[in-house]
């Protein structure tokens, strides 16, 4: 079986633009290509699992989401990277109701592991919100990490208490998983 890191995308792999949905509008965060590519050499699969109710409430279509993450494929080709899957929850509260797939659940972690053939318990969750990490615990995640964004004064505080590590970005949470051995 895989083992993976779970990945929010807009604060984590991509600077956060409201209810994102124009690729042109995509822009990676420093350190994210190097935390893939480290995440990847110690046997890592990336896969990124991102709420985008933004559908539901009639902003944008799925298409626009798939542009998004076509164009965040071609910015990591220019490292030499990919990420090795995409899953998304189209579903907004205040339209659909509750889903299994919308963060803090765990559903669009367990499609992903069931696809990709991959061990949840030996696999990790980075998110810049604390709802990213309940996605990772609830699945069964073996830890969660909260990386720096918008919403780190807000977040940072609550995800220490609850258990969670922090690191300003990427590379340096795959840098403790991949540092201590796990």
């Amino acid at each position: 079986m895989n083992k993976a890191f779970f990945l929010d995308r807009d604060g984590v792999v991509n600077y956060d633009v409201r209810y994102c949905h124009e690729p042109e509008k995509i822009e990676l965060k420093p350190g994210f290509a190097e935390g893939l590519k480290a995440l990847h050499e110690a046997g890592f699969l990336a896969v990124v699992i991102t709420n985008q109710g933004g559908i539901a409430l009639g902003m944008y279509e799925a298409n626009a989401v798939h542009a998004c993450h076509k164009r965040i494929q071609e910015l990591l080709a220019l490292w030499g990277e990919k990420i090795d899957g995409f899953y998304f929850c189209p579903h907004h509260q205040k339209v659909t109701g509750e889903c299994s797939c919308r963060k803090p659940n765990p559903g669009m972690i367990f499609k992903a592991a069931r696809d990709l053939d991959i061990d949840i318990t030996s696999s990790y969750m980075i998110g810049d919100r604390i709802s990213d990490l309940e996605a990772g615990r609830n699945a069964g995640c073996r830890q969660g990490f909260l990386v720096d964004s918008f919403y780190w004064d807000k977040h940072a505080p609550k995800a220490r208490a609850a258990g969670y590590e922090t690191a300003p970005t990427v590379l340096e949470a795959v840098q403790m998983v991949t540092s201590a051995g796990k």
